[in-house]
């Protein structure tokens, strides 16, 4: 399994793609968008933000697959948005007030993360995995279910949760 410096190393290579291209690229992988989360560090406090794929979205909401690809061990960003459901999502080329184009973690909207029912899981597991086959492989490989999570508005009218 990919440790926690490779995928820090793929994030640092994906960002730097979006920064060269000023935002124009980085935004879709394998025919899904890209967003980026900025979680709250449950230990430390502070701001982690990590560069995931949408494979699904429901309702307009993104949900996001926790595989860290395979391995038996769940994604940083789960753990703390378990946490601290209150995270941070910015979807495609937003500017940042730089002017960049490309974010730090310091922009997006406010939105509530959480785990997918075990029937929301079962309903989006097989869309998910047509979208992209490697979630499939990556769930063969753990004995844990891998988490899907999904990115709602904060308060009144949103939808499903606690």
């Amino acid at each position: 399994m990919p440790s926690r410096l490779a995928f820090a190393a793929l994030n640092a290579v994906h960002r730097t793609l979006q920064r060269v291209s000023r935002g124009r690229l980085g935004w879709r992988v394998a025919r899904m968008a890209v967003v980026e989360l900025t979680t709250t560090g449950r230990r430390s406090g502070r701001p982690h933000t990590v560069l995931l794929t949408v494979p699904l979205r429901v309702e307009g909401n993104p949900v996001l697959v926790a595989s860290r690809g395979g391995d038996d061990r769940p994604p940083d960003w789960l753990l703390n948005l378990q946490a601290d459901p209150v995270v941070r999502v910015r979807e495609g080329r937003v500017p940042r007030r730089d002017g960049a184009g490309v974010g730090n973690g310091a922009g997006g909207r406010r939105v509530r993360a959480r785990v997918a029912t075990a029937a929301e899981r079962a309903a989006w597991w097989p869309l998910i995995t047509a979208t992209y086959a490697g979630y499939r492989a990556y769930q063969e490989r753990t004995a844990r279910e891998i988490a899907l999570v999904v990115l709602e508005p904060e308060g009144p009218g949103r939808v499903g949760g606690d």
